[in-house]
């Protein structure tokens, strides 16, 4: 007769798989709106594509979050209070950037006020393009991370996430 643990109805399983799993399941979210494509962050807040259901809630602190989405243009005086938000968020942290705007400074590159992209700022996990992008492409981009923090599967490479 076989006995094993998992054959008794226990699961076995690391510590580290655990916590992985936990940190994907409860991302909040830091909402940085900054122009337009807040707007559709909103809308994939709504009740039609509903971030809930993946374990994403808003929160109002950094100090409570653990994901910074920055949506829209950001400029040269708003970048300090960027980085002031992101210092205040709790390890581990991740950050998406959304729409081209937040990218690489989308259609204002060469204007004297505006960062050639938020990731001259504060580090990005997650790039979502589009101007602006859609609802669906920032939901794409969530799970994007959220495979991300669960780490190479067996039999597969880091860099094979979008199969």
């Amino acid at each position: 007769m076989d006995t094993t643990l998992e054959h008794d109805g226990f699961i076995v399983t690391s510590v580290d798989s655990l916590l992985q799993s936990a940190r994907t399941g409860s991302l909040w979210y830091m909402s940085f709106g900054l122009a337009c494509c807040a707007i559709e962050m909103m809308h994939a807040a709504s009740s039609r594509y509903d971030m809930d259901r993946l374990g994403m809630m808003p929160r109002p602190s950094p100090r409570h979050s653990d994901l910074m989405i920055v949506a829209g243009t950001l400029t040269n005086k708003m970048a300090t209070a960027m980085r002031r938000v992101y210092d205040q968020m709790p390890e581990p942290r991740y950050v998406i950037s959304m729409g081209s705007c937040a990218n690489g400074g989308g259609y204002y590159h060469y204007s004297y006020s505006v960062v050639r992209g938020c990731d001259r700022i504060v580090p990005v996990d997650v790039y979502v393009p589009g101007c602006p992008p859609t609802a669906e492409a920032l939901l794409y981009g969530l799970i994007q991370l959220q495979r991300k923090i669960q780490g190479p599967r067996s039999g597969r490479a880091p860099n094979e996430l979008a199969r």
